[in-house]
């Protein structure tokens, strides 16, 4: 067994020890439940921890993650989790969060074969397609791959708002509101990039479900 592996068991006794210290009674609320007033749908990139850059303790997010914190509306697993945290949850905010240089949006700009993961990138390719105009505007590579990654995060908060599930929740007048972030992974700070929804008025009519 490697040095590594076994470090990971001696530091989860180790957390443990500190919770309890903190908290004698802090596993035991954990196990009563869980009510988590956000879900957040985030890239899986290994340095972008959602409970520790928004200072969360367990049990306060709810966690999607996948390449480049992508909402396909054909993906089972984000729906999944979406569903049970508006509909079962009740979560009040939906945050997508991307990052700033994000391997997956930085594969879309390339051509390069990767593997299986080909398909998914294809998805932020699409938002390329969409923002092409814009961003090839942009003679400064780094500047357009930041701002393809805020693009990209802009446009899964709107397909976060069309989906079903969410409009059926506003549609109960449910208290639920989505959000579009960037992480710095330089910095550490959060950038909103305003892109919000408490109702479904400001996409276009043909996305608005009717219930």
């Amino acid at each position: 067994m490697s040095d590594l592996y076994s470090s990971l068991i001696d530091n989860n006794k180790k957390w443990v020890a500190t919770k309890l210290e903190q908290d004698p009674h802090f596993f035991d609320k954990l196990a009563k439940g869980q009510q988590p007033p956000v879900l957040w749908i985030g890239c899986a990139d290994s340095r972008v921890p959602a409970n520790e850059i928004i200072g969360a303790e367990p049990g306060e997010v709810f966690v999607h993650r996948n390449i480049a914190n992508m909402v396909v509306h054909s993906d089972m697993n984000m729906l999944s989790v979406l569903d049970y945290a508006v509909n079962v949850l009740k979560v009040k905010h939906v945050i997508v969060c991307g990052h700033y240089g994000c391997g997956g949006v930085k594969a879309a700009m390339e051509n390069n074969s990767i593997g299986l993961i080909d398909n998914w990138i294809r998805h932020i390719k699409d938002v390329y397609r969409l923002h092409k105009k814009d961003l090839d505007a942009v003679d400064n590579k780094e500047v357009r791959f930041n701002k393809f990654v805020e693009l990209n995060v802009k446009e899964q908060v709107y397909d976060l708002a069309k989906t079903s599930i969410v409009q059926n929740a506003w549609g109960n007048n449910q208290d639920l509101h989505i959000h579009g972030w960037v992480y710095g992974v330089d910095s550490g700070i959060i950038k909103d990039l305003g892109v919000n929804f408490s109702n479904d008025s400001e996409l276009d009519e043909m996305y608005q479900l009717h219930f």
